[in-house]
């Protein structure tokens, strides 16, 4: 089996990936509660799985490299259920901005950030917009169940995508980690989920910790998990992840469609 995990990898062997113009997975997730009956690692865990996975069927395709996963993540909002690590927007930028500075300065120019929890969306899209003007990579900006589409959805019974410690996510869990898993009391666990927890208005905003939506730190019912459910998410999202990956017109340059001025008054160079 071909060996995508980065950090099992030599140092001239990551360089020859970067001679050979291989793709970067960056997996980008979170330590945080995750119910009762799930591990705090369940974010990392899962998203470093798809990624490695996803790598691994791309590969014959294009070569593909899994940097190890930033586990840190934007988490404010599961504070009060304890079990959790947060960090500030700050640092995230931050640190996602080192780290790709890092792997351009390595000769790597594709760099697909993968994301596996749902605080970080917001941030991670503004990073890659920021970072986009100025960097020579091209940098892509996902999650997991986007790429994954309509198949993922439709093998779920009790929802749509992913929620939190939910079917989804206690399935998958249940095919990678069994033992991590508590279904001592799983029926007890239910709560449903507002269809948008952070939606106020008719398309507004607004944050909202996670204790003012569930009393248990879960949203969605965890009844509804299987194993055999969960192996078959985790193969959509790798397939949607690697299809992502190979596909050429996810990395194309773009060609500049303005000609050489407009109105009689040229383009400034470098704009």
């Amino acid at each position: 089996m071909v060996e995508v995990d980065w950090a099992r990898l030599k140092a001239h062997e990551l360089r020859a990936l970067a001679t050979a113009g291989a793709a970067v997975i960056l997996p980008i997730a979170a330590i945080e509660q995750h119910g009762p009956h799930l591990p705090v690692m369940t974010d990392t865990c899962l998203g470093t799985e798809i990624a490695h996975r996803a790598a691994r069927i791309a590969y014959p395709t294009r070569p593909v490299v899994v940097t190890p996963p930033v586990w840190s993540g934007l988490s404010e909002h599961h504070m009060a259920f304890g079990g959790t690590l947060s960090i500030s927007h700050a640092t995230f930028r931050a640190l996602l901005s080192d780290l790709i500075a890092c792997l351009v300065r390595l000769g790597f120019r594709d760099v697909l950030i993968a994301n596996s929890h749902g605080g970080n969306i917001l941030a991670m899209k503004g990073l890659v917009e920021e970072l986009s003007a100025t960097t020579p990579a091209t940098l892509v900006a996902m999650s997991y169940p986007d790429e994954a589409g309509p198949e993922f959805n439709a093998v779920l019974e009790g929802q749509e995508t992913i929620q939190h410690a939910c079917e989804a996510e206690t399935s998958m869990m249940l095919a990678v980690v069994p033992d991590l898993v508590d279904r001592t009391d799983l029926p007890g666990l239910r709560n449903a989920r507002p269809r948008d927890m952070y939606a106020t208005g008719r398309g507004s905003y607004r944050w909202r910790p996670i204790h003012q939506t569930s009393g248990n730190g879960i949203n969605g019912d965890p009844t509804l998990s299987s194993p055999e459910k969960g192996e078959r998410l985790l193969t959509l999202a790798a397939e949607g992840m690697a299809a992502l990956v190979t596909d050429p017109t996810t990395w194309a340059v773009r060609e500049d469609l303005r000609g050489l001025d407009t109105g009689g008054v040229p383009f400034a160079p470098g704009t």
